[in-house]
């Protein structure tokens, strides 16, 4: 019996965190679940929380393992340790999935996903969001070390597609053993019509006015968590009278001892992000070892002029450099361009101009959902083939 037969398409996804906890590779899995429901398919999502629980949400089945998060308050490493009821539950939800699709290789949910898809013969598709990840601590780094040489490399041999979204990335994720005929590139969506350019000053004074910033002057907009990979250290370094840097993220402990012109809105839903987009002239993110995050692509739909650090991960995306700043990562540098940018209100106009025209051309989410159904539909022949032969 074929798939179609068997009625519609069912997809284990899994993610270390899921909404409402805040980050790039949830906001992914949440925005991918959604638009795979809207599409037919049955999705369930298999991630972490503060106590265990099954709802549905937007259409589509959370399953939450109740789970310490003291390193992510601690140490700002965002690795959830789940309880023991969740290889049990990642068994029953790889049981019941055609398709078990797993977002990043690092995680504890990720490796019960990975044995529970290897008890149940259930194909497996990987999304690998980042490479190793620099980090101060020496003991952090050996750690991401020893879990892609092993659950990850496990984990990129075993998928039938690997999705990435930068050469970076897609190497990495080769080394790790992926077949490089099962690498594929795969862009995050971006919702287009949430995250969308001002219409005019008025609404832009507006928008600053109710998250409580100032209505004159440049706002260079920083999106995302205070760690070091994401350079929100070198950015608040950069600050200069020739505009003011807002911050979007968390933990607000980090920005102790920050200049005075700094200002902070806190961690923010993603409306509310869109709304600081809006109310923002310009968007930096000095991160290391992204490729492309999310934010970026966020920012870039909003109409923002984007800064961001000159990585290799860019190369597949072929952008216009004289309309995406990508910069060396330091900051002198931060300070000396985005000084440019702010004093040229023309070229904000044009980069912003470009930035918005990339993303509802590139990064749509139907056609993102419509490569995710084409990949688990191919994962599944082959199971489905030898069945029908036996």
């Amino acid at each position: 019996m074929s798939h179609d037969d068997a009625g519609p398409l069912k997809v284990l996804m899994v993610s270390h965190y899921y909404p409402p906890h805040l980050g790039g590779i949830e906001n992914v899995v949440h925005a991918e679940a959604r638009h795979l429901t809207a599409a037919g398919v049955q999705v369930t999502v298999l991630t972490s929380g503060e106590r265990s629980s099954v709802t549905v949400e937007d259409g589509v089945r959370v399953v939450r393992v109740r789970a310490w998060n003291g390193l992510e308050r601690k140490a700002g490493v965002p690795f959830p340790i789940p309880g023991p009821k969740l290889l049990r539950r990642a068994v029953r939800w790889a049981r019941w999935a055609d398709v078990v699709h797993i977002h990043d290789a690092f995680y504890l949910t990720s490796w019960a996903a990975l044995t529970a898809a290897k008890l149940t013969r259930t194909p497996i598709v990987a999304t690998q969001h980042v490479a190793l990840v620099h980090h101060d601590s020496a003991a952090v780094g050996l750690v991401q070390k020893a879990v892609y040489a092993t659950a990850g490399r496990l984990l990129m041999r075993g998928s039938r597609s690997v999705f990435t979204m930068n050469s970076d990335v897609a190497a990495f994720a080769r080394g790790l053993g992926a077949r490089p005929e099962r690498v594929r590139h795969l862009p995050n969506g971006v919702d287009t019509t949430l995250f969308r350019p001002i219409r005019d000053a008025a609404e832009q004074a507006a928008e600053r006015e109710r998250l409580g910033l100032p209505r004159a002057g440049v706002l260079v907009l920083f999106v995302g968590r205070f760690v070091p990979k994401k350079g929100f250290d070198l950015l608040l370094a950069a600050a200069d009278p020739g505009y003011r840097l807002v911050f979007a993220g968390g933990p607000a402990e980090e920005l102790a001892g920050a200049a005075e012109s700094v200002l902070y809105l806190g961690s923010l839903a993603p409306a509310e992000v869109a709304a600081a987009y809006r109310a923002c002239d310009v968007f930096a993110l000095p991160s290391t070892s992204e490729g492309f995050p999310l934010t970026v692509q966020e920012a870039m739909s909003s109409g923002l002029a984007v800064l961001t650090t000159d990585d290799t991960g860019y190369a597949a995306y072929d952008l216009d450099r004289d309309r995406v700043s990508l910069v060396n990562r330091d900051t002198e540098t931060l300070r000396v361009r985005l000084r440019e940018i702010a004093a040229d209100s023309e070229l904000r106009r044009q980069m912003g101009k470009y930035a918005r025209e990339y993303a509802v051309e590139r990064f749509a989410w139907p056609e993102h959902a419509s490569l995710l159904i084409e990949a688990y539909r191919a994962a599944i022949r082959p199971r489905t083939s030898s069945a029908d032969r036996g």
